[in-house]
Parts: structure tokens; sequence; C-alpha cells
């Protein structure tokens, strides 16, 4: 809550603000990401399925603040957990590879295990209060 104003809304429109814009962001540097990938049919194969999961996180987040009922920010929400996690299925293959190496790399992954918890916060957060 902001002290001065009393008011929970101006908070929330800041952290969905800053999550759009880290769900963005990740999906732009998991596009760098791929443009560095050397050039084999296995590196070009896991670089579009990375590519695809990690574009559709921030999609998704978007979509999901957009939603027209909690049940549809739910499912949304659930939609980016998955890609998101799907994305660092990806990302540890490439790893696994030896196709980027690992200290790298863990600065993306880090970003994408926060982005998968903040996601599982709110959706357990909004089924509490669909409940309420």
């Amino acid at each position: 809550m902001r002290p001065e104003t009393g008011d929970r809304r101006s908070e929330r429109s800041n952290s969905e603000t800053t999550f759009q814009k880290r769900t963005f962001d990740f999906g732009i540097r998991c596009i760098r990401l791929t443009e560095t990938l050397p050039k084999t049919a296995a590196a070009a194969a896991i670089g579009r399925q990375l590519l695809r999961s990690a574009t559709s996180v921030g999609a998704n987040y978007r979509a999901a603040k957009r939603g027209r009922s909690r049940a549809d920010f739910i499912a949304k929400m659930g939609i980016v957990e998955e890609e998101c996690d799907e994305s660092l299925y990806w990302i540890d293959v490439l790893v696994e590879l030896r196709l980027v190496a690992p200290n790298l790399i863990q600065p993306l992954e880090e970003e994408a295990n926060e982005i998968v918890s903040i996601a599982v916060s709110s959706i357990k957060t909004a089924r509490r209060n669909s409940k309420a």
C-alpha cells in the first residue's frame, strides 16, 4: 500500500507493469540467445522451440492482464507458468549439449525461475481470492 494515498491499485499496477516488462525482456533475451547458437540442425531445432516458448511467456501474460474473468486470468497465467518452465527445459538442453556456456546462461535461468515463481504465486492468489 502506498502510505501517502492508501491506494493499493497504484502498487499493484506498478508490479504488473514491472512483470510485463520482465516477461517481455525474457523473450527478447531468448531471441538474442538463439541468434548466437551454432549453425547446426540440432541447435536450430532447439532454438526454434526456445523461441516459441520464451516469446509465449510475455504474450500470454499480456493476455492474462486483459482476461475477461478471474478464471480466464488463472488459465492464462497457467500458460505463462508452463511456457516459462518449457523455456527452462530448452535452456537446460542447450547447456547439456554444450551449445551455450552454463555461466553465460545462468542469469537467464535465474530470471526464468523467478518468472515461474511469480506466475505460480499469482495463480494461488487469484484462486484464493475467487473463493473469498
